[in-house]
């Protein structure tokens, strides 16, 4: 797979060669920034918080924290928003996993080690939360992570799962826009328009940098799938 890396300053310099209107930049700026002051890392399922609904996360590549900036704290305010706060739990996949840009060129687009990092976190809903309804996202490497994890998840757990969010999704190509071995009625994968990671490659356009503007469809999706 092809990689480039961009950084966000070169992004913002883009006219014709940006595949996305600059408002969208301007909006995923807004969006990180907000993220930023909100915070980046949630560990209420480690810190033994039990809820009706326990959202697990993996962010993207070089993402600060365990949740990033750029959409997952977003989808769990958003989520919180819609079924309310006292009913959600929010658990960021951290350490081991450490999303390092290195890990996108392995086989499964990240490492062994990321994909058991976020099993464990399946493993400790199942376990402390035995009847928490468990939903999950995942941004740029986080899909893979998710991928991954979620593929591999023993019946019992995997059905336990009851919806997945994809943002980004480095496998979109390779899994034909699903999770092997998990529904695909459970699962929403959101691509932008532009975003290359989403058709075989890794090559990091500004697209890839707007998916906080899909926190609130995302967080609508996960509530419809837990019905509470």
């Amino acid at each position: 797979m092809k990689f480039q890396y961009i950084t966000i300053a070169a992004l913002a310099s883009m006219t014709m060669a940006t595949p996305v209107p600059n408002a969208a930049i301007v909006e995923a700026s807004r969006l990180e920034l907000e993220a930023r002051q909100s915070g980046d890392t949630s560990n209420d399922l480690v810190n033994g918080l039990c809820r009706k609904v326990t959202f697990i996360f993996a962010r993207g590549s070089t993402e600060s924290g365990n949740m990033g900036t750029i959409v997952g704290p977003q989808t769990c305010a958003s989520l919180q928003a819609t079924l309310g706060a006292s009913n959600v739990a929010c658990q960021g996949v951290g350490s081991p996993y450490a999303a390092t840009l290195a890990d996108n060129f392995l086989p499964q687009n990240t490492s062994p080690t990321a994909i058991g990092a976020a099993t464990a976190m399946f493993n400790l809903a199942n376990t402390q939360c035995p009847d928490t309804l468990i939903v999950a996202g995942g941004y740029s490497q986080g899909t893979a992570v998710m991928d991954g994890s979620i593929q591999a998840l023993p019946a019992a757990l995997q059905a336990k799962v009851k919806g997945v969010v994809l943002f980004g999704f480095t496998r979109n190509a390779q899994d034909g826009g699903r999770i092997p071995n998990y529904p695909t009625s459970q699962t929403k994968v959101f691509c932008a328009v532009g975003d290359l990671v989403c058709y075989n490659t890794l090559t990091i356009t500004a697209a890839h940098l707007t998916y906080g503007v899909n926190a609130p469809a995302a967080a609508a999706f996960l509530a419809q799938e837990v019905a509470l």
